[in-house]
């Protein structure tokens, strides 16, 4: 039977949705034809670190996004006996961070990744029944079903993607004498955080729009967000931009910019180039006046662009320079590294030649770069370049996205069909990304695609024929799926024309250049031309990081590092952000155990504070050739610091 002991439930205070006793009921009453018993535990062992594993794998998009929000929700509760989770859409928990007095009672009732929190596995609590009822809830002490977990107090809200789809949740748990009515509205914005991160990310090529009433909310969780194709296609909306419309997604399809601002799409287009600062006053179709940001820049391979390389422009209105040499996205892609060299040079030799490329690598090592660069130096350069991100796209509308579909096809369906990505990219380059994470069925028919080089979208008998080259890249051991039937053999042999496998950056021997060349970029693309260089001392730093996240972990550590050092003469250490800072420090705790010795990184047996302080001192002082004064400037110490570490270290 449903457990009816409720603790009264505090004030909502500021109107958060915490879970009313009638939710509370009706989840009860769910546990309970579960077969669950409120006396009983759920002795439901976690996954095992291969399947946790692959779990996390499925979910990097969402993980990656997570991870710097729940760092700093964690900050904000810390001390008070809580944790913050990050789980999948089953409720099955990825990621936790949490005060160490309070892990041991988490730890019983198995709130640690690879556990199963769905109303099915544990009953009613805050993870399963806010992914139960896709809304924000707050679960306190006996509300649990289970006895077990009465101790508890847990606030959860659903993680969406940009088409209503839910990725995840996000969850603080605590010890129910600690709750707070705020909690709820922590998770919540922190959740809405990771889906316009997300939304950012999904949608970076399209038309951007941030709007609201009040220009001072732009920029801020308040603003609305939509995506729209330049010809002013409906893409996406977020939470705030549906509100502010009113309109769901499901409505918003069959609109376009013009149909829904009175405008047309034109008039966004000269507005985004004015740049993302500039202001214009749209209406909604409601009568609301808003202040609204338009956003538009197409990705390109700038990653190692030298300053006199050519401006970028959108890769499908690009043609071939006239005089002077041609701009190779190869070469520039060159930046010393023995591995990466050999790589390219085996690329180089089959551009033109319609053979696949099948690029491997870590997440964040550069795998777009590489495609952009492959379709920039191809005799396909002046055709379009599209990119397909797999792992991105809801299993139920990925068919739909690339292969197109004719009016009236499904309900819901655009009034006048989509052609797919597929044959966006007709007399171009189709790279797709993560293409391990393609559904099985959509596998069969990419593979009939290829081969006959020719789609039929959905709702049609007909065969469009199409002219791609085809690029694609994933993090995963394809291999290893063919032999579990995950991946079919025949497109596996499809597309592995020539494998392009790009080393992790703690294997290559360029860093130096890298950030160079990431400082460049950034100064040139994100309005920071006042950005100062990097000090010895803080590129000696970089060189004793693991750089999990590769090439996409350094360019945010150092667009934050450029940022805090605005106005400075140099990037010191003290600008590198805290949780940069934080690893290091960890990895010098433990040892260095665990990482990886490498051109960049010393032994681990010498990756040490210690260590790292006495080699950024020395260098700072062969630099300045011993004047302390200016190695006390530039390492931002005073004279007194810098002699008492060289006391120290002798």
């Amino acid at each position: 039977m449903p457990n009816a002991m409720f603790r009264p439930t505090p004030a909502a205070g500021a109107g958060l949705p915490l879970a009313a006793p009638d939710a509370i009921l009706a989840s009860h009453a769910r546990s309970a034809d579960f077969g669950l018993r409120s006396h009983e535990r759920a002795d439901l062992p976690p996954l095992a670190a291969a399947d946790l594993a692959e779990a996390m794998g499925r979910n990097a998009l969402l993980f990656d996004h997570a991870r710097p929000v729940m760092e700093t929700l964690y900050a904000q509760i810390a001390g008070t006996q809580s944790l913050v989770l990050l789980t999948d859409a089953d409720g099955v928990i990825l990621h936790a961070l949490g005060d160490d007095d309070f892990l041991g009672r988490a730890d019983r009732v198995a709130l640690k990744p690879g556990a199963a929190w769905s109303e099915r596995c544990r009953g009613t609590n805050a993870i399963g029944t806010a992914l139960a009822l896709q809304q924000a809830v707050q679960v306190n002490g006996s509300q649990h079903y289970l006895q077990a977990n009465h101790f508890l107090t847990c606030s959860c809200a659903p993680i969406l993607d940009p088409r209503g789809q839910v990725l995840g949740a996000l969850d603080v748990s605590g010890d129910e004498r600690t709750r707070s009515a705020h909690t709820l509205a922590l998770v919540r914005m922190s959740s809405q955080m990771v889906e316009n991160h997300l939304f950012d990310q999904v949608y970076e090529d399209a038309l951007r729009l941030r709007f609201h009433a009040r220009p001072e909310f732009l920029g801020t969780l308040m603003e609305g967000l939509a995506a729209f194709t330049p010809d002013g296609r409906f893409l996406a909306a977020n939470r705030s931009a549906q509100f502010q419309l009113g309109l769901s997604t499901a409505a918003l399809e069959a609109h376009t910019f013009g149909s829904l601002f009175g405008l047309p799409v034109s008039q966004a287009l000269a507005q985004a180039r004015q740049g993302p600062a500039a202001l214009m006053r749209l209406h909604l179709p409601g009568g609301v006046a808003v202040s609204a940001r338009v956003e538009w820049q197409p990705r390109t391979a700038s990653l190692a662009m030298p300053p006199e390389a050519p401006p970028a422009t959108p890769v499908a209105e690009r043609g071939r320079e006239s005089g002077g040499p041609r701009f190779s996205g190869l070469r520039y892609l060159d930046t010393g590294d023995a591995q990466l060299a050999q790589v390219l040079a085996r690329v180089g030799k089959v551009l033109g030649q319609d053979v696949p490329v099948l690029i491997l690598g870590e997440t964040g090592t550069g795998k777009e770069w590489l495609a952009r660069a492959i379709h920039h130096d191809s005799p396909r350069r002046n055709g379009p370049f599209v990119a397909v991100n797999c792992a991105a796209i809801p299993e139920t509308l990925i068919e739909s996205e690339l292969f197109g579909y004719e009016e009236g096809a499904f309900t819901g369906a655009r009034r006048k069909g989509n052609p797919g990505r597929i044959l966006q990219a007709n007399g171009g380059t189709l790279f797709l990304d993560e293409i391990g994470d393609m559904p099985l069925a959509m596998q069969a028919r990419l593979l009939r695609v290829l081969q006959e080089r020719s789609v039929a979208p959905l709702g049609s008998g007909r065969q469009v024929p199409v002219d791609v080259a085809v690029v694609c890249a994933t993090h995963r051991n394809l291999r290893t799926m063919m032999a579990e039937g995950r991946f079919r053999d025949d497109l596996y042999w499809r597309l592995n024309g020539l494998v392009a496998r790009l080393p992790p950056l703690r294997e290559r021997s360029d860093l130096a250049v890298v950030v160079q060349r990431l400082l460049q970029t950034q100064q040139s693309e994100a309005g920071l031309a006042d950005a100062p260089p990097l000090a010895p001392q803080t590129l000696a730093l970089l060189r004793h990081h693991a750089w999990p996240g590769n090439l996409r972990q350094l360019a945010s550590v150092l667009r934050t590092a450029a940022l805090m050092a605005r106005g400075e003469a140099q990037i010191l250490p003290e600008h590198l952000p805290e949780d940069f800072m934080d690893d290091l420090q960890a990895h010098a705790a433990d040892g260095g155990g665990g990482s990886v010795a490498s051109p960049n990184r010393p032994a681990p047996s010498t990756a040490t504070l210690e260590a790292l302080e006495r080699a950024a001192l020395e260098q700072a002082m062969a630099t300045h050739g011993g004047n302390v004064s200016a190695v006390a400037r530039a390492l931002g110490l005073s004279r007194n610091a810098v002699y008492r570490r060289l006391r120290r270290q002798g």
